[in-house]
């Protein structure tokens, strides 16, 4: 039987009122997910929400600061950004946080073109020497 973490178990209550929230493991974390939409991770033990040009500066002003992994060419900046701390007292305090993480995720996902079907519409077939007369 698999212990389940209490920060996580936490966060997933203070995510409820916005959806189905859940959590997955990854990368030696967990991601943070509103009805499958990756909003957060969660990482030694802090909560990182998706940040965007639109939404950084808020997250700046509170005091929070960006996820931050070493690579071998250094330090990286993601565009995680740590939960300010107010916000784990209670849901509604986690809610508008969370919807700004929601958004930016939102906006940064962009439609996919869909790939043409190989089945040969809209291509002329040869017809080899069996349609020659």
């Amino acid at each position: 039987m698999r212990l389940r973490d209490p920060l996580i178990e936490h966060l997933l209550e203070l995510l409820a009122p916005l959806g189905r929230a859940s959590a997955r493991a990854m990368f030696g974390g967990s991601g943070l997910y509103l009805d499958a939409v990756i909003i957060g991770i969660v990482a030694d033990g802090r909560c990182y929400l998706k940040v965007d040009a639109e939404s950084r500066s808020r997250f700046a002003a509170a005091g929070s600061s960006p996820f931050v992994y070493h690579s071998r060419s250094g330090a990286v900046a993601m565009s995680y950004w740590s939960l300010p701390e107010a916000a784990l007292d209670a849901a509604d305090a986690m809610v508008p946080w969370a919807r700004l993480a929601l958004a930016a995720a939102l906006r940064q996902r962009s439609p996919r073109p869909r790939k043409r079907s190989q089945s040969g519409k809209g291509k002329p077939r040869s017809l080899g020497t069996a349609g020659k007369a």
